[in-house]
């Protein structure tokens, strides 16, 4: 599939501010464990949802709106903030540039037209081969008011794994951003107390990266280990 953007008109044969962009390719794994499952020909690709285009139908066209409209009266390019809206399987995903999660998050919260009164959590993913943005941070939100749940998404490169907290909008992201800083490696700068959560304070590394080993981590039980899951067996 191309990589170029798909403009498509309207009625009137204008096309829309924003772009349809296609699908785009985050991995591209060869085998499955070569030297142990035998399926060293298996070839493996994984996508993300490209941009969507207006109407994004449903109450997501306002929600969109009245984030445009706060950002343009306090002075912010959109462009510079909303990096694309995604609709996916009847979601809302909108990918904000991460120095302006704080400020999007108090928009979601104290708007009435928005009235998120709820953050669900943070959620991490790494993706290695999505260079220069490895690091993704996902933020449910979740509106008793309206009834309606929505999704923020910050990406960030592993040179530089940073993104603002925002506990101090939605106090009960505490646990959350530490957990996603322990297993991923995120760090949320202006937390309030970023520290382990599942592991030992003194752990090096975040086990729930890619690129983290499968095996071989001693066992604290009577001294055990198990071997890494690409050399426990060969099928060659």
């Amino acid at each position: 599939m191309s990589d170029e953007l798909v403009t498509p008109s309207d009625a009137t044969g204008v096309a829309p501010l924003r772009a349809f962009a296609p699908p785009e390719l985050i991995t591209r794994r060869h085998g499955m464990f070569p030297d142990t499952s035998g399926f060293s020909g298996l070839v493996t690709e994984s996508f993300l949802p490209g941009e969507s285009p207006r109407p994004y139908g449903s109450w997501f066209d306002t929600v969109v709106d009245v984030l445009e409209e706060l950002l343009s009266a306090d002075g912010l390019d959109i462009k510079d903030v909303i990096e694309k809206v995604v609709v996916d399987r009847g979601e809302l995903t909108i990918f904000i540039a991460r120095e302006h999660i704080v400020r999007v998050a108090k928009y979601l919260r104290d708007d009435n037209d928005l009235r998120f009164e709820m953050c669900l959590g943070t959620n991490g993913v790494h993706y290695p081969s999505d260079e220069g943005r490895e690091l993704h941070a996902i933020y449910p939100f979740w509106s008793i008011t309206h009834n309606r749940m929505i999704r923020l998404e910050v990406t960030c490169p592993d040179a530089d794994p940073h993104i603002p907290s925002i506990v101090s909008i939605y106090p009960g992201n505490d646990w959350q951003e530490r957990e996603t800083w322990d297993l991923i490696g995120i760090v949320f700068d202006g937390h309030p107390s970023l520290t382990r959560t599942a592991l030992p304070d003194d752990w090096v590394g975040h086990p729930q990266r890619k690129d983290y080993p499968l095996g071989g981590i001693p066992v604290e039980y009577k001294g055990a280990t198990i071997a890494p899951a690409d050399t426990r067996r060969s099928y060659k």
